[in-house]
């Protein structure tokens, strides 16, 4: 994939060589937040892991597992729980489920200090607007996380393709001291990282595929491939990507030309396996994110006069399965 305003540099692994010049705080030791914190570490990195005081237990016993097709990784992971003194970390990394967002930032605000960034790796963009409110625009960093992580039963992290894209940026002219810092030490990571000087429209165009992945795979409770098979598959997605795109140009972040190539050809490869974590979500029974990444899309497109039929529809299905759930 390519994204706008952004220059990829793809690094082999080295170590980084001021690790002491910044404290990274990750508040969870689950996917994706023990998967880029154990790179971080590996490359030389600062990093303590709050988190709840089992998996402090776990963590302590065992270490960190990472399984990686691009190379396992193992750690002895410095953690903290929520009871532990407060004191400042220069980054702050968010990797919650948008449904705990309110709780996530209650649980960093004794670790933000006045220097402080906070960079949240959460799909749609309703968070920045939480975030912002609390901690201030200016230290809110955009973030997009594009791999596929599960976390085992037994507390390890599975990654399971061979994409670990990074992208984050600063959100306002004013350029935190962390930012430079961080940017070494991710390329020293080994990860694909990109610096972008247009993050939110990087955060659109993820937002916009995958909203429509997340549609379109609830709604028909199907892989891509499975949902292309019936009579009415190709067009339901194609029309669900037309909605997203058309909120995001209303909304002033519309997709490239190639970038919106790209996604048609991801949803509409036959036989594709594809599926959006959402509906792993329902499988297993848990909560969704349905309200951050769909009814968001819904209630922006309505706003500006974007006429959404079939994202109002996905978004009423994820509605009914959470009523039905709560009862």
């Amino acid at each position: 994939m390519e994204f706008a305003g952004a220059q990829s540099v793809l690094f082999g692994k080295r170590r980084f060589e001021k690790p002491e010049a910044m404290r990274i705080l990750i508040l969870g030791a689950g996917a994706i937040g023990g998967y880029f914190g154990a790179r971080l570490q590996d490359a030389g990195g600062d990093v303590t892991f709050l988190v709840r005081s089992a998996r402090a237990v776990q963590l302590a016993a065992h270490g960190l597992h990472v399984e990686s097709p691009l190379g396992n990784v193992e750690i002895r992971a410095k953690t903290i729980t929520a009871d532990a003194a407060p004191e400042h970390f220069g980054v702050v990394i968010l990797t919650c489920k948008a449904y705990d967002l309110d709780t996530a930032g209650d649980s960093i605000a004794p670790f933000v200090g006045a220097e402080s960034v906070v960079l949240p790796l959460l799909n749609g963009i309703a968070h920045l607007d939480i975030l912002d409110s609390r901690f201030g625009r200016d230290r809110v960093l955009g973030g997009v996380a594009h791999l596929a992580v599960t976390l085992t039963p037994e507390g390890d992290i599975r990654h399971l393709n061979n994409t670990h894209r990074l992208i984050l940026g600063a959100r306002t002219s004013e350029k935190s001291q962390w930012l430079g810092p961080l940017s070494e030490l991710l390329s020293a990571a080994s990860s694909d990282f990109l610096v972008s000087d247009k993050i939110e429209q990087d955060m659109w165009d993820k937002w916009v595929f995958l909203s429509t992945l997340a549609a379109a795979t609830c709604a028909m409770r199907a892989s891509i491939g499975g949902i292309l098979a019936t009579i009415a598959g190709e067009k339901f997605i194609v029309d669900l990507l037309t909605e997203s795109q058309n909120v995001a140009a209303a909304c002033g972040f519309a997709p490239g030309a190639k970038q919106l190539a790209t996604y048609r050809a991801q949803l509409t490869e036959r036989g594709s396996t594809l599926a959006s974590s959402m509906l792993r979500d329902i499988e297993r029974g848990g909560p969704t994110e349905g309200n951050h990444v769909l009814g968001d899309m819904v209630r922006r497109g309505e706003a500006h006069g974007v006429t959404v039929p079939l994202l109002r529809l996905a978004y009423s299905h994820l509605q009914a399965y959470e009523a039905r759930r709560a009862n």
